[in-house]
């Protein structure tokens, strides 16, 4: 006769969950907004694409960003599905540039994936990632530009980057180069994280410190967008300006 065993059920795992919100604005000076950006009701998908102006039909390379990075699935695994569809963009970009009248464009991109107690940030260009937790606001991308590469190498203080009239100037961008110099990290994230997606019309004219006070007070990421927004425009926003604002919450 077998003996009785007590079976003990094994508790699912939970991951925490994301919701979020986006805005983008032409700002005071721009003719057109050439930023675009992604959101996602289900919380695993979001991106922000700055098309680069000067080259040239900014917001045709901004579309063909966002419009690539919507064709992945729920079930890719997140850093190759980043990686695949930017590179696909950088071709189309390239391929659209030798088309009769349009000549050559770029744009700049950070986009995320969240899934479990991760999220995939897949950057190039000076778009960026923040991350706000228990109240400090930290930046998680590297600027692509020619100021940060003077800072990495000890050239350039960071105080004198911020101010410098080359701060434009990017050395990466989706359309830039046959070959795509893509930037990918993994950040482990949890309950109470807010992460924060921006092209550069943000941080050009609102301090992170200012930043940081924003993301901190607002309730809901829609509240945080509009006030960073507002921010911008309050301090001139001399370029377009879009944001991303994402909580991660208990599942």
């Amino acid at each position: 006769m077998r003996s009785a065993t007590t079976v003990v059920p094994v508790a699912a795992l939970r991951f925490p969950v994301a919701s979020g919100a986006g805005l983008t604005h032409r700002g005071l000076v721009r003719d057109r907004n050439e930023d675009a950006i992604l959101t996602d009701p289900t919380g695993r998908l979001w991106a922000v694409a700055d098309g680069m102006g000067g080259l040239g039909h900014g917001d045709v390379a901004s579309d063909i960003v966002i419009d690539s990075l919507e064709t992945i699935d729920d079930e890719d695994a997140p850093a190759q599905a980043l990686r695949a569809r930017l590179t696909d963009a950088n071709q189309i970009m390239r391929a659209r540039a030798s088309e009769p009248g349009m000549g050559e464009m770029g744009a700049t991109v950070v986009a995320a994936i969240v899934a479990g107690a991760q999220v995939q940030i897949a950057w190039i260009g000076d778009s960026r990632a923040y991350l706000l937790r228990g109240g400090r606001l930290r930046l998680i991308t590297r600027d692509h530009t020619l100021v940060q590469d003077l800072v990495d190498r000890g050239e350039l203080s960071a105080e004198a980057a911020e101010n410098h009239p080359e701060s434009h100037i990017i050395t990466r961008a989706v359309g830039g180069d046959d070959l795509l110099e893509l930037e990918q990290l993994t950040l482990p994230v949890t309950e109470g994280d807010r992460l924060l997606l921006c092209s550069d019309g943000l941080p050009r004219c609102v301090y992170e410190p200012a930043i940081a006070g924003i993301l901190t007070a607002a309730v809901a990421p829609a509240d945080a967008c509009r006030d960073l927004i507002r921010a911008a425009l309050e301090a001139g926003a001399p370029d377009n300006v879009s944001v991303i604002v994402v909580d991660i919450r208990e599942s």
